[in-house]
């Protein structure tokens, strides 16, 4: 199947070379020249403008995004004056799902689909796979399948389709494709609601693991030597806290059985392996908004979410963001008892 990619950074060109080891025909833009020309050396047809990119495609067309968030917007406009009737844009982004929902019911008017697909598998996907979480019409799903199933995981063999059937035997597409790694949620928006919600609990379990290691981390505090003062809270019972944890150990012996493993903590265990100090990174955590727009929908819905609203306000505060109540928290205890700030460690 021919299909469109236009965007190629680090998912956007691995997912190309993933369909054209498929078979799948590519046809690749980006506004960066030489992104074109890695993968046409690949295999893929290139484009130097968005024209030449729309004009290579045949109808049907079906034009996948890979952009970020901020500019899908403008560019699912500019790409939409050049489509036709029956062509379907794809957003693989990491866009709001409101947004999807707007453009569906806007682009429906001039007779183009409007596909929205939540993609995880960062720059594993090459050969791991992609999850993919799908939003849009079903037509236009269905056409789009092979490549789905293409840039999917794909379901193993030994992966039982419910308890009773033998072992090795592959579950039947028929009754669903989720598990082969691609999910059709629902119409326009339902892909990048899923994909939100993913990543608001991709937040809480990154939060876990990190809160974890760091007790473990602090568990030879009564061995450290501490300030005897008014501003600093005594240890008690120190020799309860005397443990040298090998954290790299502890995250490896971790993987394998334990009902906490999962490829977050492979990839925490080696990190951990290349170096226990984590010393090449400063420890400022990014938010790319897709935790804001699901507490947001929590909010809306009434829906309990302290686990996640805790991981993304640590996150605001790893930014910086918490300096001037921290400064006000210890004017206030200056102020009213003369408390003097120590410096940080």
């Amino acid at each position: 199947m021919q299909i469109g990619m236009m965007g190629l950074g680090r998912m956007g060109a691995n997912m190309v070379r993933r369909l054209l080891r498929a078979g799948h025909e590519c046809v690749v833009y980006d506004i960066n020249p030489q992104s074109v020309a890695a993968l046409v050396a690949d295999g893929a047809v290139g484009a130097a403008s968005m024209e030449e990119f729309v004009g290579k495609l045949a109808r049907p067309r079906a034009a996948w995004l890979m952009l970020p968030a901020a500019i899908t917007g403008r560019i699912v406009d500019q790409l939409a004056g050049l489509m036709e009737d029956g062509d379907t844009i794809i957003d693989g982004g990491n866009s709001n799902y409101r947004d999807a929902v707007d453009q569906a019911a806007k682009l429906s008017g001039k007779g183009l689909a409007y596909v929205d697909v939540g993609t995880s598998g960062g720059v594993w996907g090459l050969e791991r796979g992609y999850c993919l979480m799908i939003g849009g019409p079903d037509e236009a799903v269905k056409r789009l399948d092979p490549v789905f199933a293409a840039l999917a995981p794909g379901a193993d063999a030994g992966d039982r389709p419910d308890p009773g059937a033998p072992t090795g035997a592959h579950p039947d597409k028929t009754a669903g494709t989720a598990p082969f790694g691609y999910l059709h949620c629902g119409p326009s928006g339902a892909g990048h609601f899923v994909k939100m919600v993913h990543n608001g609990i991709e937040y809480g379990l990154m939060a876990a693991y990190a809160e974890g290691m760091n007790i473990l981390k602090a568990a030879n505090a009564g061995k450290q030597k501490r300030a005897a003062d008014a501003e600093t809270t005594p240890l008690d019972e120190p020799r309860y806290y005397q443990f040298d944890i090998d954290l790299p150990a502890v995250a490896e012996v971790w993987r394998p059985g334990s009902v906490i493993g999962s490829w977050l903590l492979d990839l925490t265990a080696d990190a951990l392996k290349q170096d226990a100090e984590l010393s090449q990174f400063g420890g400022r955590v990014s938010d790319s908004g897709e935790g804001r727009w699901t507490l947001k929908a929590a909010i809306d819905t009434g829906v309990p979410a302290p686990v996640l609203s805790s991981a993304l306000f640590d996150r605001f505060s790893s930014q910086g963001e918490s300096a001037f109540a921290d400064k006000l928290l210890s004017a206030m205890r200056y102020a009213f008892g003369g408390h003097l700030e120590k410096p940080k460690a």
